[in-house]
């Protein structure tokens, strides 16, 4: 998230809250990378371009055989050849910085261990849409300080966003990851109690207890997480105008109540629908700062 600035976030959203952006793509390809499976990220990226008037060309793991057939270094030059942008999903963030080391294309990170920040885009963009101006807004996420958490606190504290925490012991922040929101004017309040950290807030996050690639993990984060879960009481301490939030896919009964994802206060559906025009501003942005 902070490899944009301040600005440059906030013109990413303006330009995603554009629904008839400049074909800025037209004859140009995007390549978007899959090591993961994917139904949101895919779909909201090949419209996007679309949008654009580009075209997009999705690969698999299994079609490149990346740092075996080839290095990503090589994988990055060959397709700056062809493309104007390049988007990775992945599970390590090496990755993403090998495929940056050439300095060949803008490379998009699309999930990876470490980082999720077109989640954020979306994210940011719903709770402008939904809640306002950002700067001044409560955000509250409960559960593992993961990819998610960490994207959305950066782009939270980017946007003049107070940022609370609520995490079980050992899934919080680290002191680096609370100096680095510490840079961005942001002090986050960090709590093990979510109704603690919803209290008054104007959204409500939370993620799945395990992510992918995490499932060895599951029994015991099913222990660690107990408590976690965003129900009505914690729905009942945020704001009353506040809205819930998830990145999906979302398990009921687990990271969330049933009736929280499918009550009033829910925006899941409009911030899946939002990764495609946030990551529409994000390549509009990219594009034209890059002249490519």
């Amino acid at each position: 998230m902070d490899d944009l600035s301040p600005d440059e976030l906030a013109d990413v959203l303006d330009r995603a809250e554009q629904p008839d952006l400049a074909q800025s793509l037209h004859g140009k390809g995007v390549a978007l990378y899959f090591a993961k499976p994917s139904l949101r990220t895919r779909h909201s990226c090949e419209m996007a371009v679309v949008q654009l008037g580009g075209h997009p060309v999705t690969m698999k793991r299994d079609e490149i055989d990346p740092g075996a057939r080839e290095p990503w270094s090589d994988i990055a030059q060959v397709l700056a050849g062809y493309h104007a942008v390049m988007g990775a999903r992945v599970f390590e963030h090496e990755d993403v910085e090998a495929l940056s080391a050439p300095n060949a294309l803008p490379i998009v990170n699309l999930l990876s261990d470490a980082a999720h920040p077109c989640q954020a885009l979306a994210d940011l963009l719903t709770m402008r849409e939904q809640l306002g101006p950002l700067a001044g807004l409560t955000v509250c996420y409960v559960g593992d300080y993961n990819n998610v958490g960490h994207s959305l606190a950066l782009g939270a504290a980017m946007s003049g966003i107070s940022v609370r925490l609520a995490c079980p012991p050992g899934f919080g922040p680290t002191d680096v990851d609370i100096d680095r929101l510490a840079a961005l004017g942001c002090v986050p309040f960090v709590t093990t109690h979510p109704e603690e950290a919803a209290k008054d807030a104007d959204a409500v996050h939370t993620d799945v207890w395990t992510s992918m690639g995490f499932e060895a993990e599951s029994e015991h984060r099913s222990r660690a997480f107990e408590g976690f879960q965003v129900d009505d009481r914690v729905m009942d301490a945020a704001d009353p105008h506040a809205i819930f939030m998830h990145c999906l896919p979302v398990h009921r009964g687990e990271e969330a109540a049933a009736s929280v994802v499918d009550g009033p206060h829910s925006r899941i559906f409009e911030q899946a629908h939002n990764r495609m025009h946030s990551f529409r501003g994000l390549l509009s942005w990219l594009v034209e700062i890059n002249g490519r």
